[in-house]
């Protein structure tokens, strides 16, 4: 299982660790969060028709016309996460990265050489002698105050530290990511991410990745850097399967028409958070709880809602089960609540029946309601031993307060788009299983 949401620490001190690459690494316990600063970068086009697209006209054009579509891997249960496959550096070089809505830094697991670096598919990233220096703005975005220490004015130090206690150490680097656009273009974009050679990974069971892929709201975000430099609009989205895979984008890539829409919130600059709260309905009928405020966030596999909600959606759910051939399957310790039926379950789709969905009535336009439902399917899996678990959990029990975080599992078989030029969150059902592949494409 894997909990996202972000928190990111920037930490110096008179511990030092050995690199070869970078010169001596340190850390204190000071700690600080992410904020907004400017990025900056080049890129090269391999198409000599677009090779003048370094005035602004051209690429204000290039960036209304063009896209990143990527396919992904991995489901919400056995595997527990996403990811996509990047081809970085130079020459090119494929990486597995986590895709992570909850967080900005992009990094892989580097040869710098690695301190602790977990089993990776691919051999550990070899870092470019291109150093992000510790003034640059895309290093002062790291950072909660623009007054920080920089004890090595050449490099940018880092350490990212995420909700499970899974951690990276490094610096920031330039690299060349090689990416297609929908527009028929190929690019190699140079872009900053981050060289990790120190990782602390609490769950001996971590499945091996590369990295991770940040798409948060920080100036240092995939998203982010590749709207600087005028190639797409920051508009990031994606579609999860529930039989697995799906795609993410970068660009416009969808039918703004089709979607629901709800305001994304401007005092939340790290999540994608709504601005407005929703209330709670179970099967179409009111839960008795409203201001529900919910963070979207692919960094983890289930969603989280807070006590309140919680307890509120496990006391609907033990009332409605009454008479059916259901009972807690106590034994199964996949989580925290599962059920059983008279023989093993082999899909949700079996079990579905029993269940009604769930809705989040978020604020659309001030008066009308920006539904979101999640199916019993967006909010159940069957576990290996046959049982039907709920994917919700209580956000209380882990840390998050009053947060609300609605995960992969709940966004299953949506388009979730996240504009943030125009500060706005919208999704709709689609078939997620078809990736689209069209130089107009259009979702």
């Amino acid at each position: 299982m894997k909990l996202g949401l972000l928190v990111l620490l920037v930490l110096f001190s008179s511990s030092s660790i050995c690199s070869a690459w970078f010169g001596s690494k340190h850390k204190t316990s000071s700690t600080s969060t992410s904020s907004s600063s400017s990025g900056s970068g080049r890129y090269s086009n391999r198409h000599e028709a677009s090779s003048s697209s370094s005035s602004p006209f051209l690429l204000n054009r290039f960036r209304s016309s063009s896209s990143v579509v990527l396919p992904v891997h991995g489901n919400v249960y056995p595997v527990g996460f996403y990811n996509v496959t990047l081809n970085i550096g130079q020459p090119p070089r494929p990486y597995f990265l986590d895709i992570d809505t909850g967080s900005d830094l992009t990094w892989l697991q580097c040869d710098a050489p690695c301190a602790r670096c977990s089993q990776t598919p691919h051999p550990l990233y070899r870092p470019s002698n291109d150093l992000v220096p510790c003034r640059h703005a895309l290093c002062a975005s790291l950072h909660h105050t623009d007054n920080y220490n920089c004890e090595d004015p050449h490099q940018c130090d880092y350490e990212v530290e995420y909700a499970d206690h899974y951690s990276s150490l490094g610096v920031l680097v330039h690299d060349v990511y090689t990416l297609n656009f929908t527009n028929g273009a190929q690019l190699k974009v140079r872009m900053a991410l981050g060289c990790g050679y120190d990782q602390i990974f609490p769950d001996p069971s971590h499945h091996p990745l590369d990295g991770m892929l940040g798409l948060g709201r920080g100036r240092t975000s995939l998203t982010s850097q590749l709207n600087s430099q005028g190639l797409v609009r920051n508009v990031i989205g994606h579609c999860l399967s529930a039989q697995g895979g799906g795609y993410i984008f970068f660009g416009d890539v969808y039918d703004s028409s089709r979607l629901t829409w709800t305001p994304m919130s401007s005092r939340d600059y790290k999540h994608y958070s709504t601005a407005g709260a929703a209330e709670l309905l179970f099967g179409g009928k009111k839960a008795g709880v409203g201001s529900l405020f919910a963070v979207f966030d692919t960094g983890s596999s289930y969603t989280y809602f807070n006590s309140n909600a919680y307890q509120a959606l496990i006391s609907w759910l033990r009332k409605d089960l009454v008479g059916k051939p259901l009972k807690e399957a106590h034994v199964d310790q996949t989580l925290p609540l599962c059920w059983q039926g008279k023989r093993p379950f082999r899909s949700v789709y079996e079990v579905r029946k029993y269940f009604k969905p769930i809705t989040l009535g978020f604020t659309s336009n001030g008066r009308n309601k920006a539904p979101f439902e999640i199916p019993p399917e967006a909010y159940l899996i069957v576990s290996n031993m046959g049982n039907v678990c709920l994917g919700i959990l209580n956000g209380s029990e882990v840390g998050m307060g009053d947060m609300n975080l609605i995960g992969d599992i709940s966004m299953l078989n949506k388009v979730m788009v996240f504009d943030n030029d125009k500060q706005l969150i919208g999704w709709t059902y689609a078939d997620c299983d078809r990736v689209p592949k069209s130089r107009d494409v259009s979702i």
